[in-house]
């Protein structure tokens, strides 16, 4: 565990989109369980993503788990018992692609949140309120087993609301094993969680907590990125984990995306954020294999 967390406060290259690569090779994602359905039907299109990105130059590959859980599995008729075998083989396939195309790089197990269940946009505003223990009956579990099937560390990506926030940190510190992990948060704009939380009460929140090894951003726009890196380097010693959009704009209705032109690039903007102190680049939704090409080598030059 300490090794891991020592190497997230070096400089490293993180993977990017898993959907729209799948989508490439003919995996359906335009329903409530996006990406997930590539777990039960097309498991050698995931490891094709993940060897794709290794190959790019990407250090750490999250695993294809965001939209996993028991729940979405069961309104499509998947008993727990399968929906077990499955959130773990999302883990099992990272490790393949791992160990053939990047010995030393890490799979980092991914946790969505609640809002992703619910695949209706909900991840972007967090618009909900559960209850502790509610969080822990739907988080818990998953997060067990990803452990279990051997993930390096856990990614907890775009996480909208505070009190799921304070949930998830407490689940995870909670368990007999111990794992590496960071918070990677979705916000309104560089200063608002996107519940309406101020973001600075989250990152000192986060700073406070033991264990919680890095403070992240994601799928948000690149020209939110800068600010929110000062933002918690500000506040935090903690490792800072980016991975934006290009921009493009989603409908959660439709479950579709419309490209717009895009104001900044990668190649104008991560020398920015190592700069301004940023640890873990990559991208999520819509960023493709030359995009982690194009970052790793950025951040080859930086070293």
């Amino acid at each position: 565990m300490t090794k891991i967390n020592d190497l997230l406060k070096g400089t490293l290259v993180l993977d990017g989109a898993m959907g729209t690569e799948l989508e490439k090779q003919g995996v359906k994602t335009n329903d409530e369980l996006w990406s997930a359905n590539a777990l039960i039907d097309n498991p050698a299109a995931i490891y094709q993503v993940h060897a794709d990105y290794f190959k790019a130059g990407a250090d750490i590959a999250i695993t294809d788990t965001y939209q996993a859980n028991v729940a979405a599995f069961a309104k499509n008729g998947i008993t727990k018992e399968q929906a077990i075998k499955i959130i773990k083989s999302g883990v099992e396939i990272a490790k393949k692609a791992r160990d053939q195309y990047k010995p030393t790089g890490l799979v980092a197990g991914c946790i969505g949140p609640y809002g992703a269940y619910l695949a209706d946009g909900s991840e972007y505003t967090g618009d909900y309120q559960l209850t502790e223990q509610e969080y822990r009956e739907f988080h818990a579990e998953k997060i067990k087993w990803v452990i279990e099937a051997g993930a390096d560390l856990l990614s907890v990506d775009t996480i909208p609301n505070f009190s799921e926030v304070q949930a998830l940190v407490k689940i995870i510190n909670e368990q007999p094993q111990a794992i590496p992990y960071w918070i990677s948060l979705s916000v309104k704009d560089p200063e608002t969680l996107s519940d309406g939380t101020r973001l600075a009460e989250v990152v000192e929140w986060l700073s406070e907590q033991p264990q919680v090894g890095g403070i992240g951003v994601n799928c948000t726009k690149m020209e939110n990125i800068t600010p929110i890196i000062h933002l918690i380097r500000s506040i935090s010693s903690l490792p800072v984990i980016v991975y934006p959009n290009p921009g493009d704009i989603y409908n959660p209705k439709t479950k579709t995306w419309t490209t717009v032109p895009h104001a900044e690039s990668f190649q104008e903007e991560v020398p920015n954020w190592l700069a301004a102190g940023a640890n873990v680049i990559g991208g999520c939704c819509r960023t493709t294999p030359a995009d982690i090409e194009q970052i790793s080598k950025i951040v080859t030059k930086s070293w």
